[in-house]
């Protein structure tokens, strides 16, 4: 599917992708499969790399296996730029383990050498729930343990932002954390993860209820920011990947409205930021129809506000210098 691109010159900051060369039984996405969808029409201008535990190291000391894929990402955006291939991967976010507390800091600074002038940040996946769920965390709770808590006010002691992956059930431990953490860039990713599958299914609006209480209580924390994406699952529980056929925009946006106003409105654009979260979500839709949703859905916004939403916020979140004129 190709739609005509909505509002074609629009900077864009793709807040949050992948990379990798081999995921189970994920294709892979490489810098040209990255390039043919930021290129695809949509003025992007730039892109943060988020981890997924690719290409680690296979020796060393554990805790130091993760730098691999943050000097993996480093050497490709290199490349890249000194071919003009493409908007930049302006930003990189690795992973360190952060129940290491103080122990972590060689760590996120072994990240940030290898990310040669590129890393940002650190996500380490806390995202739990009693039902079984392909990306749950090793255990639930980590976002209250006290060594968890240390490694995230070290990790923001040494100037780097957190990103946080949780789901809606987790929100009011999420905004605990910032609360206890205030001098820490908090990014909450995936708009907090309203869960429509599992025991979830069928209970929209039971969810719908939870998640806005919990995304309100988040949303008091100054501290916190939210990326708008990962929207392949509606909260109806309707899969779009099963079905044969790409969602539109005009689909994705008439699933999403209520959720993705509520939080504009909540955290404000100033605070918002959009993802595409490719690849994985390119088995529902296609980049371009992605980013005509969110042009949709903030068709009444200033273009001030447009401007935060599509990278401003990105780049003040990731500190990353603003776009020049």
């Amino acid at each position: 599917m190709r739609e005509a691109v909505v509002d074609p010159d629009l900077p864009i900051c793709d807040a949050h992708h992948h990379l990798w060369l081999a995921r189970g039984t994920a294709a892979p996405y490489t810098p040209s499969e990255l390039r043919a969808d930021t290129t695809s029409g949509h003025n992007v201008v730039r892109t943060v790399f988020v981890e997924c535990h690719s290409q680690y190291r296979t020796d060393g000391p554990v805790e130091l296996r993760p730098v691999g894929e943050v000097e993996w990402v480093a050497s490709l955006a290199e490349e890249a730029d000194r071919r003009g291939d493409g908007p930049p991967i302006a930003a990189i976010v690795g992973h360190a383990d952060l129940t290491l507390g103080d122990a972590v800091q060689p760590v996120i600074e072994a990240l940030d050498e290898a990310g040669r002038g590129r890393f940002r940040g650190v996500r380490h996946n806390t995202a739990w729930d009693p039902a079984p769920m392909r990306n749950n965390a090793a255990r639930g709770g980590l976002l209250t343990e006290d060594s968890f808590r240390v490694g995230v006010r070290t990790l923001g002691r040494l100037g780097f932002s957190f990103d946080a992956m949780v789901y809606h059930t987790q929100l009011p431990e999420l905004a605990d954390l910032a609360r206890a953490c205030p001098d820490v860039r908090i990014v909450v990713n995936h708009l907090g993860i309203p869960l429509a599958g599992g025991p979830h299914r069928g209970h929209g609006e039971e969810v719908r209820a939870q998640w806005r209480s919990g995304l309100t209580e988040v949303a008091g924390c100054p501290n916190a920011v939210l990326k708008i994406g990962a929207l392949i699952r509606p909260l109806s529980g309707e899969k779009w990947d099963a079905r044969g056929e790409m969602a539109t925009s005009e689909e994705i946006a008439a699933a999403w409205r209520d959720e993705i106003c509520f939080a504009i409105d909540t955290f404000g654009p100033s605070r918002c930021l959009f993802e595409s979260n490719f690849p994985v979500d390119k088995a529902c839709y296609g980049y371009v129809e992605i980013f005509n949703a969110f042009k949709r859905l903030t068709v009444g916004c200033s273009a001030d506000e447009k401007r935060d939403l599509f990278h401003d916020t990105a780049a003040r979140a990731y500190r990353l210098p603003p776009l020049a004129g």
